[in-house]
């Protein structure tokens, strides 16, 4: 039998460009294995991963636990879809539920799915329950967010990226700014028919922009007090990334609807969810909502132990030590550093700002640099480099991430 030829980097990223559309930018950079806080490439070099697949592989690559679970469920039932029930599902919501502190789960399969769900659940809870007039409910948004890309939400996004030439566009939303009470409480004010408020409690694509301290708990207070409910995109933040379970968890929030997905299920199945109590999810009805995919037996079983690992493994406290240490670390380089002006961030979800402009390529070529040196990491709005490694990482591996990223600022210091 003829062994198959390894194709090389190159070859590989050239195959995707020709066969593959071009919805996306990657570094160049061809991986093919992962274990823990490394990846390896085709040629077989490592690195450390400091993006985590947008923050979905927060328990480690290919975690035994979360894979076993996974290979053994793939062997037994993989999809019945929900024309019928499976041994699997109400375990995974009951401890899920359980775990969150809500009533109901509604399972769905990616993060943009989950958000879809969510606007819908607030929509008809407004119709039913509120008693604003059909067709009429006003959701508010922030600007800058990135909620994902489906026709729905680019409606309401401020990226011309990610708008210019997708419209018609959904209405039925408001766009204030983030972390600005004021503009919440005028937005409350002079719409009678609001029935939500959806928000990231970091914005994550933007930046990792932290709001001011007091702004999540002050944000549901005047959702409270208008009668509005507040929607907590959880999809980046959650999941032990901030060094809290969930990001609300720093000011003691509790949302009236919580998105959830990504490390969800610890980066090895497509697996996300909107959890809610009764009072809310009672209002979905057999036909209004669903997904072939969504609550199959391999998510259930992925999602329980990907869940289990972070209680177990207690890497919402690792998260939030080792944040603080590399925030410091940052800071002392940034004292001396004439590139970087500032790191900010909550736990192991953390960014520094280059000091250039955001068409500058600096960002970019650090992060090439970075490759280069051993460490993968990628910029947001141009001049933005974000940092998210696994949860699983030792005090040991960050301070050797610190030194290959200050090293590496250093060859751009000017």
């Amino acid at each position: 039998m003829a062994v198959l030829e390894q194709k090389s980097s190159q070859q590989l990223i050239e195959l995707e460009d020709k066969y593959g559309a071009h919805n996306y930018h990657p570094l160049p950079v061809v991986l093919s294995k992962g274990e823990g806080v490394y990846v390896w490439d085709v040629e077989g070099k490592k690195y450390y991963d400091f993006l985590s697949a947008y923050s979905a592989v927060n328990q480690g690559h290919c975690h035994p636990k979360i894979v076993d679970a996974m290979v053994s469920q793939a062997k037994v039932l993989t999809l019945t879809s929900r024309a019928f029930y499976n041994d699997k599902l109400g375990e995974y919501e009951k401890f899920a539920t359980e775990y969150f502190g809500y009533d109901k789960l509604l399972p769905m399969n990616t993060g943009a799915e989950a958000v879809e769900t969510a606007l819908k659940l607030c929509r008809k809870w407004a119709y039913e329950k509120k008693g604003i007039a059909e067709n009429e409910a006003q959701i508010i948004v922030c600007k800058n967010n990135f909620h994902g890309r489906t026709t729905t939400i680019i409606s309401f996004s401020n990226d011309p990226v990610a708008r210019k030439n997708f419209g018609p566009f959904t209405n039925g939303f408001i766009k204030i700014e983030y972390d600005n009470l004021a503009a919440l409480e005028e937005a409350l004010t002079t719409n009678k028919n609001v029935a939500g408020f959806m928000a990231e409690p970091i914005q994550g694509e933007a930046g990792v922009y932290v709001p001011s301290e007091g702004y999540l708990a002050k944000a549901k207070a005047l959702c409270e007090k208008h009668g509005v409910l507040f929607i907590a995109d959880e999809v980046q933040t959650g999941i032990a990334r901030t060094g809290k379970l969930l990001a609300v968890d720093h000011e003691d929030v509790k949302a009236d609807i919580l998105i959830l997905g990504k490390a969800i299920s610890g980066g090895a199945y497509p697996v996300s969810a909107v959890l809610a109590n009764d009072d809310i999810m009672e209002v979905i009805k057999p036909g209004n909502h669903g997904s072939t995919f969504g609550g199959n037996p391999v998510a259930a079983a992925v999602a329980t132990a990907a869940l289990e690992v972070i209680r177990d493994e207690k890497l919402a406290e690792n998260a939030q030590e080792l944040g603080e240490l590399f925030r410091a670390e940052m800071n002392k380089y940034i004292e001396t550093s004439n590139i970087v002006t500032l790191v900010r961030g909550k736990g192991l979800l953390n960014a520094i700002v280059i000091n250039d402009h955001e068409e500058s390529e600096t960002a970019w070529n650090i992060c090439v640099a970075l490759k280069d040196n051993g460490l993968l990491a990628k910029p947001t709005h141009g001049n933005i480099i974000r940092f998210a490694p696994p949860l699983v990482m030792t005090k040991e591996q960050l301070m050797d991430c610190v030194a290959i990223i200050t090293k590496t600022l250093k060859e751009f210091e000017k």
